[in-house]
């Protein structure tokens, strides 16, 4: 008896034993700090204040913000998640942000090149717009926009178009964030045929959307010669009753600036100061016709321009200062513009290169921009030009989750010295794996998860048809 109670004893001291260092074990995972998502080994380019750079980096996610960016052998430790996105030595980077185009227009795609800006307009883009876009139009072209931008890295663009409140449901349906405006134009549109209409669409929208966590309803008076004076102060006044963004085109081409001189002694920057546009709630796209006096007023007035360099090479519309205006201060971003006529296409990556390319060469220095310059006006940079740079841009704690995991593994790819040089010059939009907008998985390995692409694509061969009819084309 005795034997066997002492056996028994030391077997049951046994089990208490394993059981404590059990619960030990599990008290010790119970203290690590619960998340949502975890995308980890990975390089973390965080585009932070200080750039730095995680070579073997951890991203947690909560809800649809960041907790924590840093190295994952500290943070492993800290944080579970029941969701984890392994980047596979790829690269992790934030969201890009596309800060001026006109999403619908891809139903447009090629309709008319190799023409100037003003012909483009005037002869060919306003008549088929005219003929052709309702918000059914709107709808699916901002569909197809969505997928191609969502391919590329793309998490945030500036929209400027028509039917905004369309683009905005779609915007959101595909789960991107927006910063959407709806234009005010001096001629019958194509959501609105008057002045009165256009006021009160565009209240109604900006009534609708304020306070959404994807959404950012925005004013879009189109530019100097398309607007008068009296709207494009009314489109301002309503945008600020709203504390709305403001998106403008702004000294885009040559016959603007020699209008604006001729007509109101003065250039567009120094216009639009002066009747009251300008403050740090405008977007202001192009920017090319600037000089040192403009580009001053634009970084005091805290106004963000958009570098679009494919268009402004295939209009041949000019080249925007970007390196200037970067040193007197002014946040520059980068945009595609729309994807017919001025840029048949809406893959950011490639503004990153060309933008680089094109200040070079007409510097005829090859220093006038940088790699890390361009990758900033894809990030961080385009955030501070739509000013939104607390929300998003880089990859911090308390930002929102808007990243892309980029595969390494083609053989353009690699060998890999400097990273920013990587993204400017070697990557391409097709290289992007995976894109997250607020802790939401939009793409994951390469499926869009939140577009239906198939149906958008056959549509947009539907519509091809009917507006080439439209216009007389064969």
């Amino acid at each position: 008896m005795t034997k066997s109670w002492h056996r028994r004893t030391r077997f049951f001291n046994r089990l208490l034993t394993v059981g404590f260092f059990c619960s030990a074990c599990l008290s010790a995972q119970d203290t690590r700090e619960p998340a949502d998502l975890i995308i980890t080994n990975g390089i973390v380019v965080t585009m932070d204040g200080t750039r730095s750079i995680y070579d073997d980096g951890v991203v947690i996610v909560k809800g649809d913000v960041i907790a924590a960016v840093g190295p994952r052998g500290k943070l492993d430790a800290k944080y579970h998640a029941s969701q984890i996105l392994d980047a596979k030595g790829g690269l992790v980077l934030p969201g890009f942000i596309n800060g001026h185009t006109h999403a619908a227009m891809t139903l447009f795609r090629g309709l008319r090149d190799d023409v100037t800006l003003n012909d483009w307009l005037y002869k060919y883009i306003f008549p088929a717009e005219a003929k052709n876009v309702n918000e059914e139009f709107v709808r699916w072209g901002t569909r197809l926009a969505a997928a191609e931008q969502i391919r590329s890295g793309v998490t945030t663009f500036a929209d400027m178009y028509y039917f905004e409140d369309a683009v905005a449901e779609e915007t959101k349906a595909a789960g991107m964030r927006g910063v959407l405006g709806e234009t005010f134009i001096d001629f019958p549109a194509p959501d609105n045929k008057s002045e009165a209409d256009m006021l009160a669409y565009t209240e109604r929208f900006l009534k609708k959307w304020r306070g959404d966590s994807l959404i950012h309803a925005a004013v879009a008076p189109h530019s100097i010669y398309t607007c008068s004076q009296k709207t494009l102060v009314d489109a301002a006044a309503m945008a600020r009753k709203y504390h709305a963004p403001i998106l403008i085109h702004t000294a885009e081409m040559k016959k603007e600036w020699q209008d604006s001189e001729k007509q109101n002694g003065m250039s567009p920057v120094q216009y639009l100061e002066k009747i009251g546009v300008l403050g740090p709630d405008v977007v202001s796209a192009h920017c090319i016709f600037v000089d040192t006096a403009d580009e001053q007023i634009l970084a005091r007035k805290q106004v963000g321009c958009v570098h679009n360099p494919s268009s402004n090479m295939m209009i041949a519309s000019g080249v925007s200062p970007v390196a200037d205006m970067r040193a007197a201060g002014v946040a520059v971003g980068l945009g595609t513009d729309g994807p017919a006529g001025s840029n048949n296409d809406l893959d950011l990556m490639e503004e990153i290169d060309l933008a680089a390319k094109l200040a070079k060469i007409t510097k005829m220095d090859p220093l006038a921009l940088n790699a890390k310059a361009v990758v900033e006006m894809a990030t961080i940079d385009g955030a501070r030009a739509l000013h939104m740079d607390r929300e998003i841009g880089s990859l911090e704690s308390g930002k929102k989750a808007d990243l892309m995991l980029i595969s390494l593994d083609e053989p353009s790819a690699v060998p890999m010295y400097d990273v920013y040089a990587q993204i400017a010059y070697a990557l391409k939009g097709s290289d992007v794996q995976t894109v997250i907008v607020g802790g939401r998985i939009v793409m994951r390995d390469r499926e869009l998860l939140t577009v239906d692409e198939k149906a958008a694509i056959a549509k947009a061969r539907e519509y091809r048809k009917s507006i080439a009819a439209s216009l007389g084309m064969q």
